[in-house]
């Protein structure tokens, strides 16, 4: 089976909440509800994976450049 294109952080993000909205409406029938949670957990998966590829790459930049400081991110 081919793999589906890796799409942006943005969009999975939409799809997911798309599928949550959908789920939390509770009108689906059994199957369908597992269908629709299942395509959910794939895609946390990705957005789980391009997290953690970027954060690997904020870390590549920073090693680059060893006088920046790494620090919590606080919302003012």
């Amino acid at each position: 089976m081919a793999k589906k294109p890796t799409q942006d952080f943005e969009t999975t993000l939409k799809e997911l909440e798309a599928i949550v909205t959908h789920l939390e409406a509770g009108d689906l029938p059994l199957e369908d509800a597992l269908n629709e949670f299942e395509a959910a957990i794939k895609l946390v998966q990705q957005g789980q994976e391009r997290l953690q590829k970027a954060e690997q790459r904020i870390q590549i930049l920073l090693n680059k450049n060893e006088s920046a400081e790494l620090s919590d991110y606080t919302k003012e």
